[in-house]
């Protein structure tokens, strides 16, 4: 059922992306500066998902309809809303969020956009799965470069059909910018057609994504007055720690009055509370953290609403953690990052299965382990100035679950830390590769010699975790269970 399921929605796929593409070719221009895209909103559940787009500054009467299975009409959505964007260098345009609600979990269904009453856009999706259905998501990180091998990993995640997407941030090059979302992003990740340059994929799977340091180290209006898309494009829970502007998760911005103004009228509560944040999907609860070193994870405000968080999500099956900077990594390359190491022992007395990064371009699997940090590390700091925070260096004590394999013993003693960096910018040390006396003693895995990505199946108390190349081949697998 499972299988026919996937193959069903990848069929409607495909006749809908093949629709769009004739559809578009015949208006000869698109309405959308930003087609529709689905998100999981700021209050996550089973039956319903946000919708998301853009449009030139103009009048416009929209209408978005649902048709869930079974049912022979389609239903109006609620009323569009609408924020504006605008930014230096940006023509300003529209930014409109629709709910879908009483959607059917697990369910394909079909909606489509009108504009002054004609029908103009119109896709297959399928609602988010409740606790008791299997899933799949895909996780991949560092994607936002436009290399032909960010594009054909999007291929590869559109024909893994996944429930759901998690990037565990840098989500755009070089600096978060609205213009590099539009050149680098929505080409390739909601294209009309899914080929060798892009995947039909936003539009149908919600996207879920942690801050990069490519995404949110940059508060330079003045220079980059695009800066933070960030908080203007994706629309995720804000249910994190308080956070203020100036405090010990986010500094202050370096913004004029009126280009302020204009950023918080589109970021609203969002910013800067969305860096943190979490959500529940199918059995598994989410922990999405801001690893950039600008966070000071010495705070107990902030650790304190970790340790809440994973106590409060006892009923969920599977727990899992993404955020950038990995704590656990056998690369030179940013080596000496080892800041997130400092959470570690939340991690463990919550149970957390397996730990999501990116940061370093490549993949890692580590052995379950534990860890026992000394105090707080050496803080590193940096720059012109000889003050910029670059992270910190934590030794410690760990132990390792040797006896896990992932094949004939599959449960896993201590939390698993994966580095899925590899979503195409130029690969890390790729010398490492076959270097295992490079790699450190926690390292159980290490693939830099070609980008890829993880997806990964629950079903139950079952959890099997695949690594694929840009041509789908296998790299590498375990499964897990409860």
């Amino acid at each position: 059922m499972k299988r026919n399921m996937k193959y069903l929605f990848a069929c409607c796929l495909l006749i809908v992306s093949v629709h769009l593409q004739a559809q578009n070719e015949n208006q000869g221009s698109s309405p959308f500066v930003v087609k529709p895209y689905l998100q999981i909103g700021q209050s996550p559940s089973a039956s319903s998902l946000d919708l998301l787009w853009q449009t030139a500054d103009e009048n416009a009467d929209w209408v978005v309809e649902v048709k869930n299975p079974g049912n022979k009409n389609w239903a109006p959505a609620t009323k569009p809303g609408f924020t504006f964007i605008s930014a230096k260098g940006i023509s300003r345009r529209k930014a409109y969020t629709v709910h879908l609600t009483e959607l059917a979990p697990g369910s394909i269904f079909n909606y489509h956009l009108s504009k002054n009453g004609k029908i103009i856009f119109t896709a297959t999706a399928m609602a988010p799965k409740n606790p008791e259905q299997p899933y799949r998501f895909v996780v991949s990180g560092d994607i936002g470069a436009a290399t032909p091998d960010a594009k054909l990993l999007s291929r590869q995640a559109f024909l893994a059909k996944p429930d759901l997407v998690m990037i565990p941030g840098d989500i755009v090059y070089e600096h978060g910018l609205i213009s590099e979302y539009d050149t680098k992003f929505w080409p390739v990740y909601n294209a009309d057609i899914s080929n060798d340059s892009g995947a039909a994929l936003m539009r149908s799977v919600p996207f879920v994504a942690a801050p990069g340091n490519h995404d949110t180290e940059e508060k330079d209006f003045d220079k980059y007055p695009g800066a933070l898309a960030y908080f203007l494009f994706w629309d995720q829970p804000v249910n994190g720690p308080l956070q203020k502007e100036g405090g010990p998760s986010y500094p202050l911005l370096k913004i004029s009055d009126s280009a302020r103004k204009a950023f918080m009228e589109t970021a609203g509560n969002r910013f800067p509370v969305m860096t943190n944040f979490s959500f529940n999907y199918g059995n598994a609860h989410w922990l999405v953290l801001d690893a950039n070193p600008y966070v000071d994870w010495t705070d107990k405000a902030l650790t304190d609403w970790i340790e809440k968080d994973l106590a409060a999500a006892a009923g969920a099956t599977w727990r899992f953690v993404a955020f950038h900077h990995p704590g656990f990594s056998s690369s030179r390359e940013h080596f000496e990052q080892q800041h997130m190491r400092l959470l570690s022992p939340l991690f463990e007395a919550g149970k957390v299965d397996i730990v999501f990064n990116g940061h370093v371009h490549n993949y890692q699997r580590s052995f379950p382990l534990r860890f026992v940090p000394d105090k707080k590390g050496t803080l590193l700091v940096g720059g012109k100035d000889n003050k910029t925070v670059r992270g910190r260096v934590v030794n410690g004590r760990w132990t390792l679950d040797k006896i896990f394999d992932g094949k004939t013993n599959t449960k896993s003693n201590g939390v698993i830390y994966i580095v899925t960096g590899a979503g195409g910018q130029e690969l890390y040390n790729p010398e490492q590769n076959n270097d295992p006396d490079s790699w450190q003693k926690f390292t159980c895995k290490f693939i830099s010699s070609t980008h890829s990505l993880t997806v990964v199946d629950i079903n139950g108390k079952s959890l099997k975790l695949h690594q694929l190349d840009t041509n789908g081949k296998e790299l590498d697998a375990i499964e897990i269970t409860k």
